[in-house]
């Protein structure tokens, strides 16, 4: 294990503990690894798309600084809740940006001034996903989990693993059928 995924592991248990101080330690150890998990969302955007990976690894550390008494158990845990919540940031923004598109009259949110709209069809596509996701999650709640660390998470195998305490075997069986449920479903 590498020093500094041992530090940022324990500045996590020490931010669990109360530990105000270990989050601005923590902060400047986690950005490049939040940044490159923006950018696994942010792929396949069109090329003129004016969402930065830094806006959005922004609102999703708002989010985590937000949460009363994170109880952190790894650098793993840690980087499987900050994809969450930028899934969570994309397909709000999505559903506004399609609310918008329908004339509901609501006002624009501050987060529309830093997100630009994605392509209709990704947004489209986007809230499917999530319409999907939320299914697997009533019916295969780990499974859900597992799919949003892989993909959205970029966490290999053995990291999940290592969050949801089971063998890599297990997650890749558990990854391979939530993938072929997810096919189904949003193919028809």
């Amino acid at each position: 294990m590498s020093s500094q995924v041992s530090d940022v592991t324990r500045l996590l248990r020490d931010w669990s503990a109360g530990d105000a101080e270990a989050l601005n330690r923590l902060a400047p150890l986690v950005y490049e690894e939040l940044r490159r998990l923006a950018g696994t969302f942010l792929r396949g955007e069109r090329p003129e798309h004016t969402l930065q990976a830094t806006a959005l690894v922004h609102e999703a550390y708002i989010r985590l600084v937000e949460q009363d008494q994170p109880e952190w158990h790894s650098r793993a845990h840690f980087t499987a809740v900050a994809a969450h919540y930028m899934r969570q940031i994309l397909v709000d923004h999505a559903r506004r940006r399609n609310a918008a598109k329908r004339g509901s009259g609501d006002p624009a949110v501050p987060i529309d001034q830093v997100i630009a709209a994605g392509i209709p069809d990704r947004s489209a596509s986007l809230l499917a996903l999530d319409e999907a996701l939320q299914e697997l999650s009533s019916a295969a709640p780990e499974q859900c989990r597992m799919i949003e660390m892989h993909f959205f998470g970029g966490m290999t195998q053995e990291e999940i693993g290592i969050v949801l305490s089971v063998h890599s075997n297990t997650v890749a069986r558990h990854l391979r059928v939530a993938q072929a449920w997810l096919q189904t479903r949003l193919t028809g």
